[in-house]
């Protein structure tokens, strides 16, 4: 299934889109794409629905972040080998970890802003990987058995903040929206093998990121078990799993985002984003 949150910031329905690519209304059988939906296991309960009998949602509403009440994002950094050397840091020998904060989710096709005083925020496409089950010191071997689905993030980040200011990386990676999310949720059936998707990322036009999830460091089940030793990842918590090579801070010259610049991503059955930058609210 490809789930959808659709209308008002803060006031989406569900939805999901059929196989025709229609956007249907799911709002009289759940309450939301959310925490507490899969906490229930609820996604079971939509298997046995049939799209066809469900409203057809009409006109273009806004598409909000294909999951709702999201407790966490867990990020990794340098989870490609060719990004971080772009990025001149050595290969990681485990999971690098920091946190998006939930204020800094926006939905996929909504503007980013550019911080006041920012210079350098930047683009990077990931696989998001939303959890469905309540994991603590999973096994590697039934790590996956803990993924609801999957989607597309956008871990937005201002470089001086994050690398050249004091601290933790974090401070760059959680301005209001530097987490777009979306469009869909693509249930777990159907992605088969999550380490052979195609990721890429475009600015103005131009391809700047092609990669694939098969050249991750870290295994999305080899995160799961290494993440979930430290902290307990929740139903809908999401990890965003790294990026590879061609963000701004790898170009060169280097290449930042400015006001009026349009971001474009996709992953390969996961859908596309598109976001134009804007200034600070």
């Amino acid at each position: 299934m490809k789930l959808v949150r659709f209308g008002a910031s803060g006031a989406e329905k569900p939805g999901l889109f059929d196989a025709q690519g229609v956007l249907r209304d799911l709002s009289g059988a759940v309450p939301d794409i959310d925490s507490a939906l899969l906490a229930q296991d609820g996604l079971k309960k939509l298997t046995s629905l049939k799209p066809e009998d469900l409203p057809v949602v009409e006109g273009e509403p806004r598409i909000g972040p294909c999951v709702g009440k999201i407790g966490k994002i867990v990020c990794v950094g340098l989870n490609y080998s060719d990004h971080a050397k772009e990025s001149g840091a050595a290969t990681p020998t485990e999971p690098i970890l920091f946190l998006k904060p939930s204020s800094s989710i926006c939905g996929p096709y909504d503007g980013v802003e550019i911080p006041r005083g920012s210079e350098k925020t930047d683009w990077e496409v990931e696989l998001g990987v939303v959890i469905g089950r309540r994991a603590k010191y999973v096994d590697e071997a039934k790590a996956l058995d803990y993924v609801a689905g999957y989607c597309l993030v956008n871990d937005v980040s201002e470089r001086a903040y994050q690398l050249e200011r004091l601290g933790q990386w974090d401070k760059g990676k959680g301005h209001d929206t530097f987490a777009p999310i979306g469009p869909w949720l693509v249930t777990r059936d159907e992605v088969p093998n999550p380490q052979a998707l195609r990721l890429w990322t475009e600015v103005n036009g131009k391809r700047y990121q092609d990669g694939s999830t098969a050249n991750m460091i870290f295994d999305v089940k080899t995160l799961i078990c290494y993440i979930s030793k430290f902290m307990t990842l929740e139903p809908g918590d999401i990890i965003s799993t790294g990026t590879p090579a061609g963000v701004g801070m790898g170009q060169s010259p280097v290449l930042y985002l400015r006001e009026g610049d349009v971001m474009k991503l996709g992953i390969q059955g996961l859908g596309e984003q598109q976001q134009r930058c804007i200034a600070p609210t």
